[in-house]
């Protein structure tokens, strides 16, 4: 039991310093860089992840998860149209800073690439569609305005971001075109 315990701790250290290392130098980090900063060796990291695609699929794998987990929070949130908006916003910077690393990690995959993001894509839906029933329920959102419009709309925006604080600007103006009453005087 104690090997399980200890392979379970090295996979998590694993997963921690790739984490850090992609943000810190992007996809294409040397593997053993990511090995030392987790303290352990080669072997122990090709044992948990056979491959640069594995590992970068795990990373992206959990930051989906995050990102979920961050909007199941807010699903009861005292301002649904808040609770939507400020997601929408996570989910632009997600976008944004961390799509390269989907598509770096499944690009040698096209066999799974269909599989993987269909899951991502559903498991980030189905949060969006939770919090966005929720703003239309209370009447945040204007007559005729979709989850798809504001997910195709969140996604083109990242996409056209110029950075982080771009993607959050521009979040900005999509949320002044949705919302059904008007924030400014």
């Amino acid at each position: 039991m104690a090997r399980r315990t200890d392979a379970a701790r090295n996979a998590e250290l694993l997963l921690a310093a790739a984490r850090e290392l992609l943000s810190e130098h992007g996809p294409e980090v040397a593997l053993d860089r990511i090995a030392r900063r987790a303290g352990v060796g080669n072997a122990t990291l090709y044992r948990h992840f056979p491959t640069r695609a594995d590992l970068l699929i795990a990373v992206y794998e959990d930051e989906v998860a995050d990102l979920c987990a961050a909007g199941a929070a807010l699903a009861s949130a005292p301002d649904p149209a808040e609770a939507l908006f400020g997601w929408l916003e996570s989910l632009a910077v997600h976008i944004e800073s961390k799509g390269a690393l989907a598509f770096t990690g499944t690009e040698a995959h096209a066999d799974r690439r269909t599989a993987l993001f269909d899951r991502w894509h559903a498991s980030i839906r189905a949060t969006a569609e939770r919090l966005f029933d929720r703003a239309r329920a209370q009447g945040a959102i204007r007559d005729g305005v979709t989850v798809t419009d504001a997910l195709a709309l969140t996604s083109a925006a990242a996409g056209a971001a110029g950075g982080t604080d771009d993607a959050r600007r521009l979040l900005g103006l999509l949320r002044h075109g949705m919302e059904s009453r008007r924030l400014d005087p």
